[in-house]
């Protein structure tokens, strides 16, 4: 059985997948995720069912646009790809084009170095794009233009849950995701996941 596998960011439609999905001829299942990166492939939505179809022996070709599509940090990565190797089940990224088993059917070592150096450097420029925002923050703050919430001013409680980075935080907590695992996937304190938490609550009421 093949299967394409997609997955954008964002949850809220902001992002389209459509770059990723094209040439889709020949597969049996196409699955688009729409979660953070951060959250391992077997535990996303559409990422458990991948997990059924290999439990019941039933893939034999996993293909996605690049790797980075099946997990964020190199280790993720690479435990998807061994794992897949181990089973002889075909793993195709398509830009750059790797793939882990050759035309003779075995495990090929140099797209393994390949897939490593790709989200390696993928990591790098993550972490360049953050820094760079905290860089255009701090500016801002010296310039006087970055302003938080006045104080003695009251936010009110819908207002507060409003806000995009609560409402991502809302919306994990009610499918049950636990205080680390959200911290982990939105940069967040727990006390501010906490405080969500509380005051949706109160918006309930």
């Amino acid at each position: 059985m093949k299967v394409f596998y997609s997955r954008v960011s964002s949850t809220d439609g902001s992002q389209n997948p459509e770059r990723q999905l094209q040439n889709l001829e020949g597969f049996d299942y196409v699955f688009i995720d729409r979660c953070s990166g951060a959250i391992p492939l077997y535990e996303r939505p559409k990422g458990s069912q991948i997990k059924k179809l290999i439990d019941q022996g039933s893939l034999t070709h996993l293909e996605c646009h690049d790797f980075t599509r099946l997990g964020r940090s190199t280790l993720d990565c690479l435990s998807v790809y061994k794992d897949l190797t181990e089973r002889s089940i075909k793993v195709i990224s398509r830009n750059p084009y790797i793939r882990n088993i050759d035309d003779n059917g075995k495990p090929d070592p140099f797209s393994e170095c390949l897939l490593s150096l790709v989200v390696v450097l993928g990591s790098y420029e993550r972490s360049l794009i953050l820094e760079r925002q905290r860089e255009g923050i701090n500016l801002r703050k010296e310039k006087k233009l970055y302003t938080g919430r006045q104080v003695g001013t009251i936010e009110s409680p819908e207002k507060f849950i409003s806000k995009p980075k609560n409402k991502k935080i809302l919306s994990y907590l009610n499918k049950g995701y636990s205080y680390n695992d959200i911290s982990s996937i939105i940069p967040c304190s727990k006390s501010t996941i906490v405080r969500v938490k509380k005051i949706s609550q109160l918006v309930i009421q």
